[in-house]
């Protein structure tokens, strides 16, 4: 992905399902297309809890991936490059 929408989540006590899922349902409204994958900082998936694999596959048609340079607390949204 080379273009994508920034989103920006902060908030306490929501898990990381919820926060894609808002940016997904903003991105939709905004852009009118339908973001096949979000990248976010690899701190924000805690690798010693097997749930979160499991709840991060609950989101329909997203592909969520760690990537280092997006900063915590942060997701880059947008649709995946066939190329």
């Amino acid at each position: 992905m080379h273009v994508g929408m920034l989103w920006f989540d902060n908030t306490p006590n929501i898990n990381l399902k919820l926060k894609i899922e808002k940016a997904v349902e903003y991105y939709r409204r905004k852009y009118h297309r339908e973001p096949n994958l979000c990248l976010i900082h690899p701190s924000m998936i805690d690798n010693n809890k097997p749930d979160v694999a499991k709840l991060l596959d609950g989101i329909k048609g997203m592909t969520v991936r760690p990537y280092r340079p997006v900063l915590p607390g942060h997701l880059w949204i947008g649709i995946e490059d066939r190329n």
